[in-house]
């Protein structure tokens, strides 16, 4: 499974270049985004793929040095199941 990158975004695309995975995080201020939505098509549903998306965007925002607000609902029960990433969480 290869997600692609983007300014804002990451996301999966199946062979016809529709989006399969998503997700979203518009710039606050340059040292924070905003989560705000996270999907997946039916068809990659149980797989994990939301929580594989989520470990690529702590990565990125690791190395980007940027912190995130929380506003997607599968973003915010992410954050509370997987300890250790609270640094990443803008207060």
């Amino acid at each position: 499974m290869e997600f692609k990158h983007e300014t804002n975004r990451i996301y999966l695309a199946d062979g016809t270049g529709k989006t399969i995975a998503e997700v979203t995080f518009p710039d606050i201020n340059q040292n924070s985004v905003e989560i705000n939505h996270t999907f997946v098509d039916d068809s990659l549903r149980g797989q994990g793929v939301a929580g594989k998306l989520m470990e690529e965007l702590v990565k990125r925002l690791r190395a980007e040095g940027k912190t995130a607000v929380l506003t997607c609902s599968y973003a915010i029960g992410w954050f509370e199941k997987n300890k250790g990433n609270e640094d990443l969480i803008s207060r």
